[in-house]
């Protein structure tokens, strides 16, 4: 048991240093949350071995809370599934936090015929339902981790001085500004005044190009709105030709570059902001975001399509993650008396 809690220790002063140095990355994140949750085995470990009461709650915090906050999980991802339907339409991005509480649903009863059907169950099946239910606690503790670095990544504070702020573009609706970029539209104005007060001069880049289904370009509109609110026509560098978060950075970044030494934010919602500064750290843009609200129903579904890019981002590291994981599970089961 010290054993785990040397380790925990060193995997978190190991974390930090990495946040230190660079704290837009997923897996400083990840090593930092796995060092802590080592340092919580360890106590409940001790107090379980210390202490009967101690034990019982760890019991029923295992086998008692820890299983209704799964199955309250799955109610309200399919709550939020139908409300999504509803007010934004069927499209698949838009059935993913239906999908998701049915798929924990699923896992739940696959979970229940494990525990009290298990030795009635061919290894080919056995084994099929094992490695689905490993697959999907490692990709809930992927998404648990993600949820909560994105959040402390949000919380930091951006208190430099400021040469530019990078708005980045959404979907227009024809050629006006939707409520989804207009907060972060919105954000971005909160900033540039904040760094006027401070006596700084701030520019805004507005980026996104025109896509198939618009009239204009989204940092056309954007700087269209931005004047409508009383930003200066000379404040505003429009940036029209990217198509996605990775060329809002590199475009962006070559605008900006030009200006010799600057330091810069960039606004997005804030349920994007984490994913957007990995690619921010990819094209070598030193810049930190800034969340803007987002209306909380959309949260959900929006969050699920960030994790989703993110293990992208971070696929053969996972793929040979899951594969390893499903190996040993399956190895440690075996021989199994069927």
């Amino acid at each position: 048991m010290n054993t785990l809690l040397f380790t925990s220790i060193i995997i978190i002063l190991s974390g930090t240093i990495l946040f230190l140095v660079e704290k837009r990355s997923f897996l400083t994140g990840l090593i930092l949350i796995i060092g802590f949750l080592g340092i919580t085995f360890y106590t409940l470990a001790t107090l379980s071995d210390k202490s009967n009461i101690a034990n019982t709650l760890i019991l029923l915090i295992v086998y008692g809370l820890i299983p209704i906050l799964v199955v309250i999980c799955a109610f309200l991802f399919i709550k939020n599934g139908r409300s999504m339907i509803k007010k934004e339409g069927k499209k698949l991005a838009n059935l993913l936090s239906l999908i998701i509480g049915i798929y924990i649903f699923i896992m739940i009863f696959f979970s229940y015929v494990l525990i009290y059907h298990g030795n009635k169950l061919n290894v080919f099946t056995y084994m099929v339902i094992i490695s689905k239910i490993v697959m999907s606690v490692y990709l809930g503790f992927m998404f648990i981790s993600y949820l909560i670095y994105s959040y402390i990544y949000q919380v930091i504070p951006v208190r430099n001085n400021i040469n530019y702020i990078i708005v980045l573009g959404s979907g227009l609706i024809g050629d006006r500004v939707p409520p989804l970029l207009k907060s972060r539209l919105d954000k971005g104005i909160d900033i540039y005044k904040d760094q006027k007060d401070r006596g700084n001069l701030p520019k805004i880049i507005v980026s996104g190009g025109q896509g198939p289904d618009e009239l204009v370009s989204e940092a056309y509109a954007m700087k269209k709105y931005l004047i409508s609110q009383g930003i200066n026509n000379e404040d505003i560098i429009a940036e029209d030709k990217s198509t996605t978060t990775y060329e809002n950075m590199k475009f962006s970044k070559a605008i900006m570059d030009k200006s010799g030494n600057y330091k810069c934010i960039f606004v997005t919602n804030n349920y994007h902001v984490f994913r957007a500064s990995i690619f921010a750290r990819k094209v070598g843009l030193k810049a930190n975001g800034v969340g803007a609200p987002t209306a909380f129903y959309f949260l959900p579904s929006a969050l699920i399509r960030e994790f989703i890019a993110i293990l992208f981002i971070y696929k053969w590291l996972n793929i040979i993650i899951i594969l390893l994981y499903v190996v040993l599970v399956i190895n440690s089961l075996l021989p199994i008396n069927f």
